[in-house]
């Protein structure tokens, strides 16, 4: 049988959590909304990041290639993630480590072949 007044800490962290967050999100805003002066016009609601009005719609679709170059770039940041504590640890590792590893560098090497025969890398 468990005990469960042994998880009220954890109930008790959660809801200071929980509190604490909620103030540090709605209280900052409560008081801007009640100290500050909430004056639109039109010079504040311009554009004020690139200087020119967009030129189409925002919510347009991106190109897929722009979420495969996203991805494989993700994929190989991680590699390099991995590499530098493998290079630290190989010698408490060893062999079986370099093997392993080498393994991993195979299988995106054979990844990255792929993407690039389907075209992946390509940008026109």
């Amino acid at each position: 049988m468990v005990d469960l007044s042994q998880y009220l800490p954890i109930l008790l962290f959660l809801a200071i959590a929980m509190v604490l967050s909620a103030a540090f999100v709605f209280l900052p805003m409560g008081v801007s909304r009640l100290t500050g002066a909430h004056n639109p016009n039109a010079e504040k609601n311009s554009e004020y990041e690139c200087g020119f009005p967009a030129f189409e719609d925002p919510r347009s679709q991106f190109d897929v290639r722009f979420y495969l170059v996203a991805i494989l770039f993700i994929v190989f940041d991680l590699e390099a993630a991995f590499l530098f504590p493998w290079a630290v640890s190989l010698d408490l590792t060893g062999w079986p480590g370099w093997i392993t590893m080498m393994v991993f560098l195979g299988e995106l090497a054979v990844g990255l072949a792929y993407a690039w025969k389907k075209g992946a890398l390509d940008w026109e």
